[in-house]
């Protein structure tokens, strides 16, 4: 796939970029590098290969999951202006 001098100010456009010929032509040869070099990626043989996220191999610490309050309600609510039932009142906003 190619980008030509069209599909830059193209893009250039909807990146809200001003662009002059000279920084368009620039642009032209590194947006055709760029996908020359993606090409490329894709002749590479990646059978056999698991997917991963990273190159180190690192697993999420678990927990249980219990289901809790969380115990600061009250503690929160030392801060509120105007409480009511462990809630904070506000004004009403809407009429």
């Amino acid at each position: 796939m190619a980008v030509d001098r069209d599909t830059v100010t193209r893009i250039a456009r909807l990146a809200r970029l001003s662009l002059d010929d000279e920084q368009a032509a620039d642009m032209e040869q590194e947006l055709n590098a760029i996908l020359a070099w993606v090409e490329q990626l894709g002749e590479v043989d990646v059978a056999g290969v698991p997917p991963m996220t990273s190159v180190v191999e690192s697993r999420l610490k678990m927990r249980a999951d219990v289901v809790t309050d969380g115990g600061y309600a009250g503690d929160l609510m030392k801060n509120a202006p105007q409480s009511e039932s462990h809630f904070f009142v506000v004004p009403k906003v809407v009429e």
